[in-house]
């Protein structure tokens, strides 16, 4: 609603604020390609020289706005930027950007530009002034050459080769940083609490009993991970990424893999809950293996003996000493 708002309306903005807005903009897009730039110049340079050439491109159209404004209101320009525009298209905080992968990237790029061509040209329609419409289509055109120009670049700066080296290594380190780390947990939950949690629940047939041992277990066995993970690598030589996120997968994965057989415990009739329970287990072990061959390309009869058969006989060891 209007009155909430200390913003200003698009529609209430004069040709020289409108003029001055797409002068914000340009610069603002042209110093977030070149942020791209920067993020990407070590590992994947030939993006990075595709964003340097976009930010080279914003900063022309730039130049051409602050030129047409001398021209028509003087060489002051108001100072205006999206956020004083209610219901203008924003841009993700620069904190935000760090941790987006190369697609990421690059779709966010394809995105800056399509949204300041369709913005521009829903205003323009909206405009009954003539010169403030000529205005704002010429903003709209302006940002469609951008997508054009974006999309020169690419070809000039990533060939088929080029961008399937930079597609490898960005999957490569995917798989470093998240799921190396997070299949680490995911079995070390699923396989290390089995023992303790089956023990319980047939040594006490008490289903909250064993829901609490097996809370107590996951979350331990998260947090122990996790710590452990992230203080075990830095990642500056081995190129695994930030310890943080590694143990945050690790840890994470490892609370999800243990609570997954234990929440059935929550329900009061003691074999409906271990029946699911079981199963429960059979689909993780199982799910471990695929994981396992599908991003860390080991072989499936070896998967399955390392997590399925092992966690057989973890969940037999602990049922059995519960039983005894």
């Amino acid at each position: 609603m209007r009155f909430f708002t200390q913003r200003k309306h698009f529609r209430d903005l004069s040709e020289q604020e409108i003029l001055a807005l797409a002068i914000s903009s340009e610069e603002d897009d042209a110093r977030i390609y070149r942020g791209y730039a920067a993020r990407l110049r070590a590992e994947f340079p030939a993006s990075a020289a595709m964003f340097d050439g976009m930010a080279a491109e914003e900063d022309d159209h730039r130049a051409q706005l602050i030129a047409l404004h001398e021209t028509r209101f003087g060489p002051a320009i108001p100072l205006i930027r999206r956020e004083h525009v209610a219901g203008y298209y924003a841009r993700r905080p620069v904190w935000l950007m760090e941790n987006l992968s190369l697609d990421r990237i690059r779709d966010e790029a394809r995105a800056m530009e399509h949204g300041a061509e369709r913005f521009y040209s829903a205003a323009a329609a909206r405009t009954r002034d003539a010169a403030t419409r000529k205005l704002l289509g010429d903003l709209a055109a302006a940002e469609a050459g951008h997508q054009a120009r974006a999309g020169e670049l690419q070809e000039a700066h990533l060939d088929d080769g080029t961008r399937a080296d930079e597609d490898r290594t960005a999957h490569r380190q995917f798989i470093l940083t998240w799921v190396q780390p997070g299949l680490a947990g995911l079995m070390d939950g699923s396989v290390s609490t089995l023992a303790p949690i089956f023990a319980t629940a047939f040594a006490t047939q008490d289903t909250w009993t064993t829901f609490l041992v097996g809370m107590a277990a996951s979350v331990g066995a998260g947090i122990s991970m996790g710590f452990t993970e992230a203080a075990s690598d830095d990642g500056e030589l081995s190129g695994r990424g930030s310890p943080v996120k590694r143990g945050l997968a690790s840890g994470i994965m490892t609370t999800v893999g243990g609570l997954g057989h234990a929440l059935p415990y929550l329900i009061p009739e003691f074999w409906t809950a271990t029946t699911l329970a079981l199963l429960i287990v059979f689909v993780e072990l199982w799910a471990i293996a695929w994981i396992q061959n599908r991003f860390m390309e080991t072989p499936f009869w070896r998967a399955t003996m390392q997590v399925v058969l092992g966690g057989a006989l973890v969940l037999g060891a602990g049922m059995l000493i519960g039983s005894g």
